[in-house]
């Protein structure tokens, strides 16, 4: 793992493989268990490079953590997609490469998502993560976020409860 430089910057179609690697990786990692296996595989084939290439190419906000050569995490974020929530920007998601995880890096990707939606004036923020998923309910906790909406998501058979949060400008 080379640290000598750390980069946050927005994602370029070249970026689309090793964002893709990052997706599968941190997936399987933070879901396995949680997600069953069969819905998480389709999950995650179907976020390969052509997709993220696309996501890329039509103007998504995505933005890529460089840590040395690497591509170490990524997130995704936008328009607050809850319409009923009084919030207007959400991170739809941030993952990092296990490796790289617990290293300061996600709240770093996390900082910068907040603040371009600040600057395109998308005040507040919201983010969505799975009740059972310690790591990112604690991660959330951890910077500030207070719960302020639930709801449940189906996988497969399984219904998983969700849990938001939420941060003011």
């Amino acid at each position: 793992m080379s640290t000598g430089l750390i980069e946050i910057r927005r994602a370029k179609p070249a970026d689309a493989k090793a964002i893709a690697a990052v997706h599968d990786a941190a997936w399987r990692t933070a879901y396995r268990g949680l997600i069953p296996g069969v819905e998480l595989e389709r999950m995650v084939e179907r976020r390969g490079p052509r997709w993220w290439d696309a996501a890329i190419r039509r103007g998504s906000r995505l933005s890529v953590l460089l840590v040395g050569d690497d591509l170490a995490g990524y997130v995704n974020y936008g328009g607050n997609r809850a319409k009923s929530l009084p919030y207007g920007g959400e991170i739809y998601e941030i993952y990092l490469q296990p490796l790289y995880q617990g290293l300061g890096f996600g709240q770093r990707l996390f900082s910068a998502a907040r603040r371009d939606l600040s600057l395109a004036r998308l005040d507040g923020m919201v983010v969505w993560a799975l009740a059972e998923n310690e790591n990112a309910v604690g991660f959330y906790r951890a910077l500030g976020g207070q719960p302020v909406a639930s709801s449940t998501e189906q996988f497969g058979s399984k219904t998983l409860d969700k849990i938001a949060f939420a941060w003011q400008r």
